[in-house]
């Protein structure tokens, strides 16, 4: 009966800072996001650190999907992190996040 809204995607991003260090977020317009860190008006950690440049992006379909992709990511050593920001493994680790379905 009542019509389904389609939600939003979110996004889950790893941008490098000027000093090289990496920084992985969640935002539904990385864009805009990155130009916020670069206002200094983002995560306390990018104040200093910008102009940040997007290194990866993924997709996810919710914000609870794109928060969970995120604790992954920053639980990786930072090895694993340059990996996924040069190959296509973030599509990997967000698969293996995935929840499994029940028969």
């Amino acid at each position: 009966m009542f019509a389904r809204v389609k939600a939003e995607p979110w996004f889950v991003y790893i941008a490098r800072c000027s000093d090289g260090s990496l920084y992985c977020g969640v935002a539904r317009d990385v864009k805009e996001r990155i130009a916020k860190h670069d206002a200094g008006k983002g995560a306390r950690y990018t104040r200093g650190r910008g102009p940040l440049e997007v290194a990866a992006v993924r997709k996810c379909p919710s914000r609870g999907d794109a928060l969970r992709l995120e604790l992954a990511v920053k639980r990786l050593p930072r090895a694993e992190k340059e990996r996924l920001s040069i190959t296509r493994h973030f599509r990997a680790l967000q698969r293996s996040l995935a929840p499994t379905k029940r028969a």
